[in-house]
């Protein structure tokens, strides 16, 4: 079936497509297929770690999450890596400008085919992203995995008591999905944060960020101009470059000019658009790296500056500094 052809049936009543079990009707094959799975017990997606099967695609993406692991595919060039050849490939037209997606209509080009389907919707007034247990239609993704808790059996998370997401490790009962998922890095090996003075790793950031306030009680090395102090010379070294006017990296579209190579990779994506750091937990995107870490805080609830004064806590340290402004009288 073209995907012409495919695209207009989604949009008419025309569903000539028969489940001979419950009789009920599809618009095209590929969904008749995909529901028939219900009914026979067919679980044709393995996990490649533990060989667990589902019969969803779906549902054996959100049971990757379990096992976070490795990340053995690197990029080159900024050396950010990945669980996946895929998603390393995916993240590779970032550095290469390379956007596949082309809108037929305003001709605007993406990098993700899903960026490109959300953007249609602002042509067509469609809704994309179709239940199919009860062909309800929804524009954005996160709108349908919400919609079909009603059919798993999930209750409103309204419901400020009730915790159906269970981890299935330690039996702990959540609210949300996103809470899980970040207690499920407890149970993982994986401990990406790492103190660059002592290289002990960590789970969480903020975890990282307490135990390298040990370390802040003695910075031996001060830089001649203003003073400050280092746990390193190296990190005097880097902070030279702020008083003196080289800048080396060149930005090719605008010309601008940057004393680190790590800033001028940030600021390209100012004129790409992408956003190529991903929150694992509710799928938002940022420029920075430093952006999600304080990001993540949110969903992880930590809080790793603390007010000496009034023992109050807070996740930026710029938040902290505000506070302590009503302290000092300023």
């Amino acid at each position: 079936m073209s995907r012409q052809k495919k695209q207009v049936m989604v949009h008419t009543e025309d569903k000539p497509f028969k489940c001979e079990i419950c009789n009920k009707m599809f618009s095209d094959n590929s969904n008749l297929k995909r529901h028939t799975l219900i009914h026979t017990g067919d679980q044709p997606f393995k996990c490649d770690i533990c060989n667990k099967m589902f019969n969803r695609s779906s549902n054996l993406k959100r049971h990757i999450l379990i096992h976070p692991g490795d990340k053995p595919f690197k990029c080159e060039v900024c050396y950010r890596t990945f669980r996946t050849i895929g998603n390393l490939k995916m993240h590779m037209m970032i550095h290469t400008g390379h956007k596949p997606y082309k809108c037929e209509v305003c001709a605007k080009l993406f990098f993700r085919s899903v960026s490109l389907k959300r953007h249609m919707s602002k042509h067509t007034g469609v809704n994309a992203f179709r239940c199919e247990v009860c062909d309800k239609m929804f524009k954005q993704n996160s709108n349908l995995e919400m919609h079909m808790k009603i059919h798993t059996g999930y209750k409103s998370l309204l419901h400020v008591n009730d915790r159906p997401f269970k981890c299935e490790v330690c039996g702990k009962m959540f609210a949300q999905s996103s809470s899980l998922k970040v207690h499920m890095i407890i149970h993982s090996e994986e401990k990406p944060f790492k103190c660059e003075i002592c290289n002990k790793i960590f789970h969480l950031s903020s975890d990282m960020e307490r135990h390298r306030r040990l370390h802040d009680e003695n910075k031996p090395f001060k830089c001649n101009i203003c003073d400050k102090m280092f746990l390193q010379l190296s990190s005097v070294k880097v902070h030279m470059k702020v008083h003196s006017e080289d800048k080396p990296f060149k930005c090719n579209v605008c010309n601008k000019m940057f004393r680190h190579q790590v800033s001028l990779q940030t600021h390209i994506n100012i004129h790409t658009g992408d956003k190529p750091y991903k929150c694992e937990v509710c799928n938002k995107m940022f420029r920075q790296s430093a952006a999600l870490t304080v990001h993540m805080r949110i969903h992880t609830g930590d809080k790793p500056y603390k007010c000496e004064v009034c023992n109050r806590m807070f996740r930026q340290s710029i938040t902290l500094k505000r506070h302590m402004a009503t302290h000092n009288g300023k």
